[in-house]
């Protein structure tokens, strides 16, 4: 069953922290330009896109870009890991395939199985098994063979791979304009009330647990995300819903409901 989808695994995001206690001396300078020159082969884009995600905080308050350092402030920033070497090492693992043509398969991940190889999680993911079963597959933008996107570790469900270089340009323009459709399935705690919503809200890393994201009313942190939910069935304490997202921001659909009090059932890390 469908929990959550992806676009970006935090199982498999570890972060380098950086905490910097600006000296008495120091002068006022915009933060991106403070820490590019504080961090070690860190561009300035790279910067500022931890600053769109929340992920640069000042006195435990996340900022923005262009906010101004001064003396005696505090900084943390939160990084995604440097990338492993890119071997991937085939390994025998089973799949199951629900489709096969000559430029793209669909299968069916069980909960449990990353995705990527990741820190952490170098062996027995889906990617090692794909290098086993497939040669040659294209690699995607991040240099992963054959994914067009994923879905987290615990969740279950179909995922899109392309076996040709025209697949994955086909397919990635497909997900990108967003004429593909995708659905997802989840039981939640507590009865919903309203059949059918919307749910908006920022989502950007949590203030305290850098494990979690969370939904920010300041439309200054965080990226903007919307969900939208349809009652499929009422089951007491728990309620099954559908799922659709307009955006695919990270842990979208547990944060979202989490934020409107219904988390997902079982889901340990958002309360559920």
């Amino acid at each position: 069953m469908n929990t959550e989808k992806n676009d970006l695994e935090l199982e498999d995001d570890l972060f380098e922290h950086f905490r910097f206690d600006v000296p008495k001396g120091q002068e006022f300078v915009r933060i991106d330009k403070y820490l590019t020159n504080m961090i070690p082969n860190a561009t300035r884009n790279k910067i500022q896109n931890a600053a769109d995600n929340g992920d640069i905080y000042v006195n435990d308050v996340p900022v923005k870009s262009n906010y101004k350092v001064k003396p005696l402030d505090v900084i943390r920033i939160l990084l995604a890991h440097p990338p492993f070497e890119n071997r991937v090492d085939p390994e025998n693992i089973p799949i199951d395939i629900v489709y096969e043509d000559e430029a793209m398969l669909i299968l069916n991940k069980e909960a449990g199985m990353v995705v990527h190889p990741g820190h952490g999680n170098y062996t027995g993911t889906l990617v090692n098994a794909l290098a086993y079963h497939f040669e040659n597959l294209p690699m995607n933008s991040s240099e992963r063979p054959g994914l067009v996107h994923r879905i987290d570790k615990d969740t279950s469900g179909l995922l899109v791979i392309a076996k040709t270089e025209a697949a994955m340009t086909h397919l990635a323009k497909q997900f990108e304009a967003k004429t593909s459709e995708r659905e997802y399935i989840a039981l939640v705690w507590g009865n919903v009330k309203e059949d059918q919503g919307t749910i908006e809200g920022n989502i950007g890393r949590h203030v305290k647990d850098r494990m979690q994201m969370a939904v920010f009313a300041d439309p200054e942190i965080g990226k903007p995300a919307i969900t939208h939910y349809k009652v499929l069935e009422r089951l007491g304490y728990v309620t099954l819903i559908s799922c659709k997202l307009e955006t695919g921001r990270t842990h979208q659909i547990r944060v979202h409901m989490k934020h409107i009090g219904h988390p997902l059932f079982c889901d340990e890390r958002y309360g559920g």
